[in-house]
């Protein structure tokens, strides 16, 4: 399907579905089409912004206050260190772990789990026992969680043929060559998240860099998911379905088109666990990770104060090739309709990787790699209901829910974690990778589709699972991500590339997901903290406690 098929669909299923609101349905609700600042992005491109008018003076500059940026200057903050303003280009920090909130409940624009951390994690473990959800020991190897956080069951459940149906693999009316290959996966999957390389690391950690590097591990990011299942002699097609789903729902990208290694670690890499909880439940709340995002912004706060500086474009790095020359950062406030030189010691670049070739000035090595990455657009759509929708036959109501054959991801349950009596009111966070065209076409299609085609088209999806979900919706507000996530391409996550962005510079050091080649919570907050400890390393101070070390 090309953009202009797809583009013809969205606004036909809208017509139809306006159309069909004329006669009986009820119309389409109010709601708000957001997304990243594009229009700042667009002017980015065009380059017509003026020179600085003020000069200020910062040791180390963070530029981009996400998950990475934050765990930067969260980990500055525990070592003592204040001397740093952290800067992000919209109203709020987070980056894709923001939530938002209404009269009914907070709910996610991005994120919304997090796996039980393993114990390679430990910084996210010790995030989690500076905010009171880890309790005890950080460095247990079962820690202890707040009940509140862990995810209530059911956990997720599956709608196909006509049902629900408990947990995500399809396994009714599976036939025994089915089920043994379903076994025959598991298997594989198992003995992945046992093996250990021959330097005794897991062959799949979370984070990525602490993975075994035996080369036939190595290997397999060279080879595309759905290839290596083909090779193993997995061709049932509602394990593909699983595997695929999985793909899409992590990196916004098919598992044709997924690197064998990446499509593997999703299922090899989470082997956290707890004293009062399965290893395979997740962490949550109403709005997904924004209070991961808040818990670090309250940690940078207590110790350091206040070094956020929000509505700030980062339009032009110079300098920093060398130990010689510092570097040189301009930022436009266009609250102030004015632009601000930093001359910093050190930057730590927390922005995706996308922008490098355009703010960069100079860096041609750099601007080469970044040219090496894709990234996925994505959807998201918060729809607000006066009450719970009419459930179809099957597994009961879950946290998780998967729409077999349909074009998005599915849905969360914003108040699931209430764990009601009564029902009322609530919030479904509707997923949607646009993994169907390529990149570029997806984000034209994010920019020129109307709300009003994007909320008629996900009504009439959840219509078939949920017959009188128009009726109870009151609100639809869509958000764009134009670059969601680095898509983990084969050869992408060992390429030179990525370990290009991964290497310690003299006065530069790169803190985004990005830089692992895929986005995950844990893998922002590893380079974040990786790279804040490096900085301080280059500032002198020695004697700090290291999370990480030199790992890449």
């Amino acid at each position: 399907m090309d953009r202009r098929d797809f583009l013809f669909s969205v606004a036909a299923a809208g017509a139809a579905s306006l159309a069909g609101c004329r006669n009986e349905a009820p119309p389409l609700p109010p709601g708000e089409l957001l997304g990243t600042s594009l229009d700042l992005g667009h002017r980015l491109r065009r380059g017509d912004l003026p020179p600085p008018s003020e000069t200020r003076h910062v040791p180390v500059l963070i530029v981009g206050a996400g998950i990475g940026g934050l765990s930067a200057a969260w980990t500055l903050a525990r070592a003592g260190f204040g001397d740093f303003l952290l800067v992000e280009l919209e109203a709020e920090a987070g980056g894709n772990s923001r939530g938002g909130r209404n009269a009914v409940s907070a709910y996610p624009w991005g994120a919304h789990y997090l796996p039980l951390p393993t114990r390679e994690a430990t910084a996210v473990r010790e995030l989690l026992a500076e905010i009171g959800v880890l309790q005890g020991d950080p460095h247990a190897a079962k820690p202890v969680y707040d009940e509140r956080y862990l995810c209530a069951t059911p956990q997720e459940r599956l709608y196909r043929d006509g049902r629900w149906h408990d947990g995500l693999l399809p396994t009714a009316g599976a036939t025994a060559a089915e089920r043994r290959q379903y076994r025959q996966f598991a298997d594989a999957m198992d003995a992945y998240k046992q093996r250990r390389d021959r330097q005794g690391r897991r062959a799949f950690a979370l984070p990525m860099a602490l993975s075994g590097r035996d080369p036939e591990l190595l290997a397999l990011d060279r080879l595309g998911m759905r290839d290596w299942l083909l090779a193993q002699g997995l061709d049932a097609p509602h394990l593909h379905w699983y595997v695929d789903y999985a793909c899409r729902d992590d990196y916004g990208t098919a598992s044709a088109a997924v690197s064998a290694w990446a499509g593997i670690h999703y299922f090899a890499c989470r082997t956290g666990e707890a004293r009062n909880a399965s290893s395979d439940t997740v962490l949550t709340a109403p709005d997904g990770n924004g209070w991961l995002a808040r818990g670090l912004q309250r940690g940078i706060a207590a110790r350091v104060g206040d070094r956020l500086l929000k509505g700030a474009l980062a339009f032009r790095v110079a300098g920093g090739e060398s130990a010689r020359e510092r570097v040189t950062v301009d930022l436009w406030l266009p609250a102030e309709n004015r632009g601000v030189r930093v001359l910093t010691e050190q930057l730590i670049w927390a922005a995706p990787l996308f922008l490098v070739p355009r703010v960069f000035d100079g860096h041609p090595a750099l601007k080469a790699a970044a040219a090496g990455y894709s990234h996925a657009p994505w959807l998201v759509a918060n729809l607000t209901l006066s009450g719970p929708p009419t459930e179809r036959h099957g597994a009961p109501p879950a946290w998780d829910n998967v729409l077999h054959g349909a074009a998005g991801l599915g849905y969360v349950v914003a108040t699931h974690q209430q764990m009601r009596l009564r029902p009322g009111a609530t919030v479904l966070t509707y997923y949607r990778s646009l993994d169907t065209v390529n990149p570029r076409q997806g984000r034209q299609i994010l920019h020129d589709t109307p709300r009003e085609a994007w909320a008629a088209e996900i009504l009439a999806e959840l219509e078939r699972v949920h017959p009188d979900i128009r009726q109870l919706t009151t609100r639809l507000d869509v958000f764009r991500h134009a670059h969601a996530m680095a898509r983990p391409l084969p050869g992408l996550i060992f390429g030179a590339a990525r370990q290009r962005f991964a290497a310690d510079g003299p006065r530069l050091r790169f803190a985004h997901a990005d830089v692992s080649g895929f986005s995950l919570f844990e893998e922002a907050q590893y380079r974040g903290v990786l790279a804040a400890e490096r900085t301080l390393r280059h500032l002198g101070m020695r004697n700090i406690a290291v999370m990480y070390g030199e790992a890449g």
